[in-house]
């Protein structure tokens, strides 16, 4: 087992990866830029390193001050947390090439998963379902023409390299392909680099979900259960519960199964997640996460297990130690990711943080780097803060979450915490009966009203 790990990240996750540590004995060095200085996770780790000035690049994209960091503290293995560096295939081959561990999975299979069409082809082969569209990169506009019209509108023009919902674009009838082709592949090229698109059946009502897995070196892959994660707006996800209010047993047992074998012949080792748009009963593969996922509390509080210590332990070269039949979901969890933005146009709302008070209690989990007095940078990303709670039915995880939000105490900023109790109080959202299209319909109405 590792003596010592670098976490190449900030914030709320650089703490949690800061907590699995102490609780295996293990001693952690932050890295920061010069307007993290006072940051929770600087102040709480064993040693910290200054990587730079306040932009990401120079700091926390910075590869070769993380590096030096990793060498002058004598650190043995690094982990880069979720965003920043934790997809990056030559960072994680970097990092191995001067003697260190990289925490999360071979360069080999985040560069397959990162690009979403050979991501795609990688599961077709492996008998993963995918949603109906082109089988690669399309050459051309007719080429987009020619599978739209066997797909049927409406569809998605998407980047092969993309993310976030840059370089997305929808065309609901054949007169729309071509400005929707132009615009995506611009986008692609402005975000990315890399301009090739392909198409996908858009569907109108489906519902985002993931499902977390674990693999070791060993060959042993597990999974810990689905989580829905349709409340979103703009592609970036709000709320998350663990399990989906939507899914039968069944279809549970067939995805995970399905998933698994598929991971398993791939030879996946560490923590990933893969992404589908379910409707109708189907299940439609969209994409693979080869890292930690923001919202992998949910999963944590319906398992009964830490990912991140399972993560350590597998870069360490352990075996999982378990099997599928040991895997236990039990419960109900939701997540609310508290961002520092104004409720209802949504702009950053960077600060000082004048009183700051975190809810308790049986099930609630706060997962945070924020203190009293503390100045939110206006560099990253404005999530400031994960309010996570676990019950015995998702009736009884509402009413927590619902009073575990109005215990919920951030001044100086503004919150979405008045949307979330919105959102909570919703007769569709306590029916379980929402899409992916939901949160943005749901913003709109309360825009109007």
């Amino acid at each position: 087992m590792f003596s010592k790990i670098l976490i190449a990240n900030r914030g709320e996750i650089a703490l949690r990866i800061q907590r699995a540590c102490r609780e295996m004995g293990i001693k952690t060095v932050a890295v920061h830029s010069t307007a993290d200085a006072d940051a929770m996770h600087v102040r709480l780790a064993d040693e910290a390193v200054c990587i730079g000035p306040p932009s990401s690049r120079d700091s926390y994209l910075n590869v070769a001050a993380i590096l030096s960091a990793a060498t002058i503290t004598g650190a043995e293995a690094i982990h880069p947390g979720y965003g920043f560096l934790s997809e990056n295939a030559e960072f994680a081959e970097t990092v191995e090439e001067h003697g260190l561990a990289f925490i999360g999975p071979t360069a080999q299979h985040i560069r397959m998963m990162g690009d979403k069409i050979t991501a795609k082809t990688t599961m077709r082969e492996l008998g993963v379902p995918l949603v109906p569209g082109s089988d690669g990169a399309l050459p051309d506009l007719q080429s987009a023409r020619e599978v739209a019209e066997r797909v049927g509108y409406p569809v998605l023009i998407k980047a092969a390299a993309g993310g976030g919902g840059r370089g997305m674009k929808v065309a609901k009838t054949a007169d729309e392909i071509e400005e929707a082709w132009t615009v995506a592949r611009t986008e692609a090229r402005a975000a990315f680099g890399n301009d090739e698109v392909y198409l996908e059946k858009y569907l109108n009502r489906p519902r985002h979900i993931e499902l977390q897995i674990l693999g070791d070196a060993h060959g042993n892959v597990v999974h810990f259960g689905e989580r829905d994660c349709s409340l979103q707006r703009r592609h970036q996800k709000l709320l998350e519960e663990a399990g989906s209010p939507a899914l039968t047993d069944a279809e549970r047992e067939e995805i995970g199964r399905t998933s698994t074998e598929a991971l398993a012949r791939m030879g996946y080792r560490n923590a990933g997640t893969l992404e589908f748009l379910y409707q109708d009963g189907q299940f439609c593969f969209i994409e693979m996460n080869t890292r930690l996922q923001v919202e992998h509390p949910v999963t944590e509080m319906v398992c009964s297990v830490d990912l991140v210590r399972e993560q350590i332990r597998i870069a360490a070269g352990e075996k999982l130690g378990y099997t599928q039949k040991d895997i236990k979901m039990s419960g109900h969890a939701i997540e609310c990711r508290i961002n520092a933005e104004n409720p209802e146009t949504f702009a950053p709302s960077p600060g000082t943080v004048n009183v700051f008070h975190a809810p308790g209690g049986l099930g609630v989990r706060m997962d945070s780097a924020l203190y009293a007095g503390y100045r939110i940078p206006p560099y990253y990303d404005s999530m400031i803060a994960k309010l996570i709670v676990h019950a015995p039915t998702r009736q009884e995880a509402i009413a927590r979450m619902q009073r575990a939000l109005d215990e919920c105490v951030v001044d100086g900023v503004q919150t979405v915490i008045p949307l979330h109790r919105k959102i909570l109080a919703d007769p569709s959202f306590q029916k379980g009966d929402y899409t992916i299209h939901w949160l943005e319909n749901f913003v709109a109405a309360q825009t109007k009203s």
